[in-house]
């Protein structure tokens, strides 16, 4: 049993034990075999590698090669550059050596000239001395001599010599003078006499006097009615609105505005044409022509002072002083129209400027604006003239024209031959026949000082002299003035006439009082 056991074991174990060694004797020669075939596989690589190296190092031997033979050549290159470039510079330096030589050699020969030309001078400034003292010499025993034969001194003989001369000099002058004088007299007369015939010829300005009265047309007589309204209510509107009276007599198909100022009689004739066309006359209505009358008669005063401008001639004035202007349309002097009087002041002094040669344009624009502060005299205190040099300083004109305009009345002293011009101007458009009506300024200053009391008065809003100053209509303020006060206004105002306005005859104070109250249906 034992025995058949290890049989057993036996045969298990040979079996495994020849297995292992066939294994063992496999993984060797594989072994062998790998590792001759890596050698190999080694071996070539190392080969290539080597062949490679040398390989490389031929070619950058030959790049080598090339390179250095590219530098020398180079450097050859620039080398011959360079010594070219230096032949050049030394040849050019020659030159210039040569140059500079000549030069010095030609200025050394002009120095040898100028010594040689100085030697002269020398000498002959020397001879010069000598006989300038052989003359000096000369003119002393001369001096002398004529002393002795004359008996007086150089000194005395000048004095007398320059004495003798003065008398006759003195007594010559005085006649040329004196014939000078009478000469230029004459002359000046003549001269002036025919520059301000010229002027005045030459200036052909309108004299039309300005009347107290305008005239509407009216298409019939049937107009008239509705102009006066049920129970006259649209002709106190007119009238009350604008200051004008409304004159409705037999005169046929015609209605008469009367009033002294003509602004306000435009304004009034305007409405009433307007009122006229459009048919519909009520005081609403009336109240709405009066406005547009009055922004349309502003437009009017804006392009009459700017036609003003333009005839005479005159630019780059302030649009304020042109609105100026134009007031002055509606402002009348004696009678006499103040824009078309200061229009022919303009040409006057502008004519007669370019005949004596000077500055026309300063004096067209002085005579222009000589009268501007009567546009504003009745609102302003003070004289026209220091009303005017105010506003022309406002508006920065020149101190030649405010001299022009502040001299024309003698007030202050010119300091220009313009400035006497002016003056002259202002007193050749005065003084012409039928230029001026006294009596008509003098009535139109007293209903403006009839207005100017009225509206002095506390509580009054502002009043209108009409019926050629026999009647002033005062519009009292609703909200400071009761029903019952007006009485009181009204005799307060008459008392303040009665002392301080000299009047003919009587004069009549309507006080009017009226609150309205206006709305919109919408």
């Amino acid at each position: 049993m034992q025995r058949r056991r290890c049989i057993v074991i036996e045969n298990i174990i040979i079996p495994v034990i020849i297995g292992i060694v066939a294994l063992a004797l496999g993984l060797l020669v594989g072994y062998i075999l790998r590792k001759n075939l890596a050698e190999k596989t080694i071996g070539s690589a190392e080969q290539k590698a080597k062949n490679m190296i040398l390989d490389a190092e031929n070619r950058s031997e030959t790049i080598k090669k090339e390179i250095t033979l590219e530098a020398k050549e180079e450097a050859h290159r620039l080398r011959s550059e360079v010594d070219r470039e230096i032949r050049e510079r030394r040849a050019e330096i020659q030159r210039s050596e040569k140059r500079l030589i000549q030069k010095e050699e030609a200025i050394d020969r002009k120095t040898e000239n100028l010594e040689r030309k100085e030697e002269g001078i020398t000498k002959k400034e020397q001879v010069l001395k000598d006989k300038e003292h052989e003359l000096d010499g000369f003119i002393e025993k001369q001096i002398a001599e004529l002393e002795r034969i004359s008996g007086y001194t150089v000194d005395e003989a000048k004095e007398l010599l320059l004495s003798n001369v003065e008398k006759e000099v003195r007594y010559e002058a005085s006649v040329m003078i004196k014939d000078i004088e009478s000469k230029a007299k004459e002359e000046g007369d003549k001269k002036a006499k025919e520059i301000i015939t010229g002027a005045i010829q030459r200036c052909a300005a309108d004299h039309v006097a300005e009347s107290t009265v305008s005239v509407v047309p009216l298409p019939n007589d049937e107009m008239k009615g509705r102009i006066i309204g049920r129970e006259g209510r649209n002709i106190r509107a007119i009238e009350t609105l604008t200051g004008i009276d409304l004159i409705i007599d037999d005169t046929p198909e015609a209605v008469i505005l009367s009033g002294f100022d003509p602004v306000r009689r435009e304004i009034a004739r305007i409405s009433l044409e307007k009122l006229i066309v459009d048919g519909r006359i009520h005081p609403a209505r009336i109240e709405e022509m009066v406005e547009k009358a009055e922004r349309e008669v502003n437009n009017i005063i804006k392009e009459e002072g700017e036609a003003a401008t333009f005839e005479v001639g005159i630019h780059n004035l302030h649009p304020e002083l042109i609105k100026l202007l134009g007031r002055l349309k509606y402002r009348t002097s004696y009678g006499q129209n103040v824009l078309k009087h200061s229009v022919e002041v303009a040409h006057l002094a502008g004519l007669m400027a370019g005949e004596l040669g000077l500055d026309v344009k300063l004096a067209k624009r002085a005579g222009l604006l000589h009268d501007i502060g009567k546009a504003l005299d009745h609102e302003v205190e003070g004289t026209h003239v220091d009303i005017g040099i105010d506003i022309l300083r406002k508006y920065k004109e020149s101190e030649a024209v405010i001299n022009g305009m502040a001299a024309h009345h003698g007030d202050y002293e010119p300091k220009s031959m313009e400035a006497v011009l002016i003056a002259a101007a202002d007193a050749l458009s005065a003084a012409r026949p039928g230029a001026r009506r006294e009596t008509l300024d003098t009535y139109i200053k007293r209903l403006q000082r009839l207005e100017e009391i009225a509206n002095t008065t506390p509580g009054v809003e502002k009043s209108f002299a009409i019926q050629a100053g026999r009647e002033i209509r005062i519009i009292a303020k609703p909200d400071e003035v009761s029903d019952d006060a007006i009485v009181f206004l009204a005799r307060e105002i008459s008392k303040k006439i009665e002392s301080e306005l000299e009047y003919p005859g009587q004069i009549k104070i309507n006080v009017i009082r009226e609150t309205r109250a206006t709305d919109y249906a919408k």
